[in-house]
């Protein structure tokens, strides 16, 4: 028995990184998944070796069509839908000063957009299906700031934000909604040139746990919010960071 036996579940940003990890994690515990990505070649060789129980769905998560298109292949293909999880996220770093108005608002339109169209297009569909699960992928940047990366950390402390609105909207009808914050995973995110080897051991070697997170330890989070488990959380913030918000580094103190 998996823990998401039954379940249908919607992901984006799932061709690669933590959402490709949710996708393979949440299919071996029991659920369909409907896979999501404007990677298509990528998207596809996924949903291929995760087997019949997936399906894989171009979705610009800018595009309120393909939102429509990808809730529509979740109930046309598995019955209904009972998770989303709003992975999909870029980021672009730069100074406030000098950081374009294009750079900011493409960050914007996937990040902060891209999450605010997903549950507008979900909720009818988890509606009906009697209620379910969105989860929302802020980060750390969603509780704390750092700098060149403004636009990020907007974009990231609104999905905390929209996260905590949704949860008092949609309770009444079942759908309980939570936000998720991880801090530095192993994934092509963290290996922007401009991050200059920030994958590297020793970039996390303060930490309390002095490591990078992996995608498949952030999946197997996203189940526990999947699943009824979870059942009497709501609007609440999940931090799989390694500590990295616990608190600043002294050292002499305990270190």
């Amino acid at each position: 028995m998996g823990k998401l036996d039954g379940k249908v579940a919607l992901i984006t940003g799932a061709a690669r990184g933590q959402g490709e990890a949710e996708a393979r994690v949440f299919a071996l515990e029991g659920a369909q998944v409907v896979l999501g990505d404007v990677l298509d070649d990528l998207g596809e060789r996924v949903a291929k070796e995760i087997g019949e129980n997936a399906i894989y769905r171009h979705l610009d998560v800018a595009s309120e069509e393909d939102w429509r298109e990808a809730v529509d292949t979740a109930t046309s293909n598995f019955g209904h839908l009972d998770v989303l999880v709003n992975n999909a996220g870029i980021l672009k770093v730069g100074l406030i000063e000098s950081m374009s108005r294009e750079d900011y608002m493409a960050i914007i339109n996937v990040n902060q957009v891209g999450c605010f169209l997903g549950m507008q297009a979900a909720v009818p569909a988890l509606r009906a299906a009697g209620g379910g699960s969105i989860i929302n992928t802020s980060s750390t940047n969603g509780l704390i700031g750092l700098p060149g990366l403004g636009a990020y950390t907007a974009s990231k402390f609104a999905v905390r934000g929209m996260t905590k609105c949704a949860a008092m909207e949609l309770g009444r009808h079942g759908i309980r909604v939570n936000s998720v914050h991880p801090g530095g995973i192993d994934t092509e995110m963290v290996r922007l040139p401009e991050f200059g080897g920030a994958q590297q051991k020793n970039a996390y070697s303060w930490q309390p746990i002095p490591r990078i997170g992996q995608p498949e330890e952030v999946a197997k989070l996203m189940v526990f919010l999947a699943c009824d488990d979870s059942s009497y959380c709501t609007g609440s913030e999940f931090i799989i960071d390694g500590g990295f918000t616990a608190g600043p580094i002294v050292p002499g103190l305990g270190t």
